[in-house]
């Protein structure tokens, strides 16, 4: 998952001070919500160490009533070395675990996992879901939710999901 959107600039002035604003709070609200309703809940949350993807994390972890906290890890900082923790997570068995992340590095992570980039570019509190074999091999792409229309874009939708696939 990107992070929702965030203020242009922090009262410190950093960048990794920038915290979500009010619709971006609401719009990650929203995507919990459906991937709740889809039975997509993630079961753990990883997330960057930066303010706007921690409170992102946090707030689906609140939404959907994860009861473990929200681990924070600098892979998932920008020019972090997100897939290596990816595929470090998947070959510990790790279900449904949601990482929350910055651009471009998420896209670069969707790209290398995938071997292809998204067409239409990462949008703040869009999630992308892949299936990433424990025993390593190639991983493919299960849905990707887009925040604006709530809309799943992939003819791979869960088995449990009441969100409708967009007409082609």
């Amino acid at each position: 998952m990107r992070h929702g959107p965030a203020e242009d600039n922090a009262s410190d002035g950093l960048d990794s001070s920038r915290a979500l604003t009010v619709p971006g709070r609401e719009r990650v609200r929203n995507v919990a919500r459906v991937l709740v309703q889809m039975g997509e809940a993630p079961r753990a949350i990883v997330s960057s160490p930066l303010v706007r993807s921690l409170q992102t994390a946090e707030i689906v972890a609140t939404s959907v009533g994860l009861e473990t906290a929200v681990e924070a890890n600098r892979a998932l900082a920008p020019r972090g070395h997100a897939h290596d923790m990816v595929r470090a997570f998947a070959a510990q068995s790790r279900k449904r675990l949601m990482v929350v992340g910055h651009e471009p590095d998420v896209s670069l992570l969707v790209a290398q996992l995938l071997d292809e980039g998204l067409p239409h570019g990462f949008m703040k509190g869009m999630v992308v879901a892949i299936r990433v074999p424990n025993e390593g091999g190639p991983c493919s792409l299960r849905f990707v939710l887009d925040p604006k229309t709530l809309q799943l874009m992939s003819d791979h939708r869960s088995p449990h999901s009441k969100t409708p696939a967009p007409p082609h």
